[in-house]
């Protein structure tokens, strides 16, 4: 009786490209966190971090578009503008079409990041907008009065200390801080007028007051495309046997970082010593907190 073997499936590489399959790739990079802010267990979005992952994804031969997923509350507005200028530049390069998806939050720098996209789509449920810029800070200067804490400043420079949290706060230093805030926002209502363009029906009311919207308000007021999440509407575009292809790179926290450059989590055992940097980045973790609950959650 003859042995039955089963064949060897040919490589679709080797076969003409009119005999390979029909179904598209799209790569997909996921934009999801504060921008410019680092935690102790999560490394902030920033230019540095995000375009290898975006070098990669536009890289990738023979495809019709890229998708990113955005969840951003905001943070830094130079580190926003720096990676949507990076992906138009990429998208111009490679001759592509970006689709940007919002999740929880796509607010702040993070609608930086959602109009680099060429359509932008959004969950219902999404909270879109928050087109201004925030400064916060506390003051303790009755506090230290309290404690019988003189504070001492020297400076080179009469501008170098101005708006000190220890110190009583100056309607000039104020002045100056918005000032510089009006500067900044108008860059944000600029690019969001040439992004968006035409599509923004009324642009007076409060669209760029800072004020934010679920996703329904912000499709009406023309600050994304439409509503769906990232496979149904890749699906009508490319069919439905298109291909999402998560573009990442290796990440992690380090335990060199918590434990310092020469103890391993083993070693630390109980009673470690943690890195002195470790201090400045829980206040980070707080700021980065403080980021997501303007938007409840």
């Amino acid at each position: 009786m003859p042995v039955m073997t089963k064949p060897i499936p040919f490589p679709s590489r080797l076969l003409p490209a009119r005999f390979r399959s029909s179904a598209k790739t799209v790569p997909l990079v996921r934009l999801h966190g504060a921008i410019g802010i680092n935690s102790p267990v999560r490394q902030g979005l920033s230019m540095v971090t995000v375009n290898p992952v975006l070098e990669k994804a536009f890289s990738v031969k023979g495809i019709p578009a890229v998708a990113i997923s955005i969840n951003s509350p905001g943070g830094s507005p130079v580190q926003s503008k720096l990676i949507h200028d990076r992906i138009r530049q990429l998208a111009a390069k490679h001759e592509v079409e970006v689709y940007t998806f919002c999740e929880d939050v796509a607010a702040s720098g993070g609608y930086m990041l959602a109009i680099a996209g060429d359509e932008i789509y959004a969950d219902r449920s999404s909270i879109i907008g928050s087109i201004g810029v925030v400064a916060a800070g506390f003051g303790f200067v009755e506090a230290i009065k309290k404690l019988g804490v003189e504070r001492r400043v020297h400076t080179a420079g009469k501008n170098k200390a101005i708006l000190d949290a220890f110190q009583p706060e100056k309607k000039q230093d104020v002045e100056r801080l918005k000032k510089l805030q009006l500067e900044i926002h108008q860059g944000f209502i600029d690019l969001v007028q040439q992004r968006r363009g035409a599509k923004l029906p009324d642009q007076e009311g409060d669209l760029f007051t800072g004020a934010f919207w679920a996703a329904p308000g912000a499709h009406e007021l023309g600050l994304i495309d439409g509503l769906g999440n990232l496979h149904e509407v890749l699906e009508k575009k490319f069919g439905d046997k298109v291909k999402i292809k998560l573009v990442s790179k290796p990440s992690g926290m380090s335990l060199r970082r918590l434990f310092g450059a020469g103890d391993t989590k083993e070693q630390a055992g109980i009673n470690v010593n943690l890195n002195p940097d470790l201090a400045e980045d829980l206040v980070q973790s707080l700021e980065i907190r403080a980021l997501w609950q303007r938007f409840g959650l």
